[in-house]
């Protein structure tokens, strides 16, 4: 059964080169620049973006994190202002959470497809940088200044950083690729050009693309979520069923581990709550280290082997350190290391199951697809940190917890058997080789265009 979207008003079939273009591009300032700019944080809801643009998407959805984060910092004390400071927290999430499918979706258009996945794994791996900067800040709140003020300022660390961030995006161009599926040509043919011109200014003269790697597409409405539904379980079934099998494995064990870290350390290991950050920094550090290191083998070994590899290795590690912390041979210090050094591969794991929910589903539905995947895994993240926190209980039983880092490792090890059946070999392919666009109505599926070519506007067919 294979979905068929709605054509818009204007059935006209659009020929273009814009796919070839941008995957023969070199690597240049212009993707240092993109990628510093949509690395930096993340935020909003994936049918905006598909809806809307990528581009506009980043400016609404810093916005909302902006007003969500400055209003928390502003709640009254006391009386029930508590229910004003989670409306507001919840302003902020529906912020934070939506830039997963408006980042990766850029990421993956707007990069040549050799660099692909080495790029959007680093850029998922940022939030680390995040995290460890907000490690040394609360570390120093919580020890030089008042409670009462020190959490203020956290939150206002936010949207000040988010005004930085807005100045820095404002002048990314749209997703050419997206403009393309839209029925907007002319819009695109710019866009592509203004990327091109970048480029060519640093790395001279562009290299040329095959007029035979034309794309011919009908633009199409807006797909809705029984229309997205069809696709993913109906045409895509078994990508659909690696998507979540990673993202729903790596969601579980990082909400198990994250959010449970600092009771771990002060209860079994007697660290004081105020120095739990500096022992974070550790754990943070190796969650980056992991996607910026081994990301690149993602694009040269390939996914297949590398997401099954990083997800099997951080599970068998995990039960490892868990018969270590079930003997007692831990302490704080180790147990901390043990966790970086398991998570350095989760991470990088993590990311690329992110970045396979971005490039196996057609450019149309791509956000909403991440959006959804991302949704359904995060309700299996908050079980996670909901049985952790019980299995901790007061720690009195250590055994309740090793049980616990069991499942986990259980889970990681499910998501990479998955892989080893199911991964998509999407290494150094054009996003619409991966996943044929819904509007496509011309070039066989199994290869409407291939990386290389020659440079150029849209080429028409020669029967035009």
């Amino acid at each position: 059964m294979t979905a068929t979207p709605d054509t818009t008003s204007s059935s006209s079939a659009i020929r273009s080169l814009i796919p070839a273009r941008i995957d023969r591009l070199p690597w240049s300032r212009f993707h240092t620049r993109l990628v510093m700019a949509l690395g930096v944080a993340w935020i909003l809801d994936g049918r905006l973006s598909d809806k809307l643009g990528r581009k506009n998407l980043f400016m609404v959805t810093l916005g909302v994190y902006l007003i969500g984060s400055g209003l928390t910092a502003a709640t009254p004390a006391g009386g029930k202002w508590f229910i004003f400071l989670y409306l507001t927290r919840i302003v902020a999430g529906m912020g934070i959470g939506g830039e997963y499918a408006a980042i990766n979706s850029a990421i993956d258009e707007m990069i040549p497809a050799k660099y692909r996945g080495r790029v959007d794994l680093a850029v998922n791996g940022t939030y680390w940088a995040g995290a460890i900067l907000g490690a040394l800040a609360t570390f120093y709140v919580l020890n030089h200044i008042s409670a009462g003020l020190g959490w203020r300022l956290a939150f206002l660390l936010g949207p000040v950083l988010a005004l930085v961030i807005i100045y820095v995006r404002k002048n990314l161009p749209e997703s050419p690729r997206w403009q393309i599926m839209h029925g907007r040509e002319e819009a695109a043919e710019a866009s592509i050009a203004e990327i091109e011109a970048d480029v060519a200014a640093t790395k001279g003269e562009l290299p040329p693309v095959d007029p035979s790697m034309e794309i011919e597409i009908t633009p199409t409405r807006q797909i809705g979520y029984l229309a997205l539904l069809r696709v993913l379980f109906a045409q895509y079934p078994s990508r659909s069923v690696l998507v979540a099998g990673l993202m729903i494995t790596q969601s579980f064990l990082y909400n198990a581990i994250f959010f449970t870290y600092g009771l771990v350390l002060e209860i079994y290991f007697h660290v004081k709550a105020t120095d739990t950050a500096l022992y974070f920094i550790a754990f943070a550090v190796g969650n980056l280290a992991g996607p910026l290191t081994i990301g690149r083998l993602f694009d040269t070994i390939g996914r297949r082997k590398m997401i099954s590899g990083t997800y099997l290795v951080s599970g068998v590690l995990l039960i490892i350190s868990s018969q270590l912390f079930k003997a007692h041979d831990l302490n704080a210090t180790t147990q901390t290391l043990a966790w970086a050094v398991i998570f350095f591969f989760a991470s990088a794991g993590a990311s690329a199951g992110y970045l396979t929910a971005s490039e196996v589903f057609p450019l149309e539905v791509r956000a909403k697809a991440i959006a959804v995947f991302f949704a359904i895994a995060q309700c299996f993240g908050s079980l996670g940190s909901h049985l952790y926190g019980h299995l901790i209980g007061t720690g009195n039983n250590s055994n309740n917890l090793y049980v616990g880092y069991l499942i986990g490792a259980g889970a990681m090890i499910a998501g990479g058997l998955v892989a080893v059946f199911l991964a998509v070999d999407a290494e150094g392919k054009s996003l619409e080789d991966v996943a044929k666009p819904l509007g496509v109505i011309a070039k066989p599926s199994e290869a409407i265009f291939r990386s290389g070519g020659r440079s150029g506007g849209l080429t028409p067919s020669a029967g035009d």
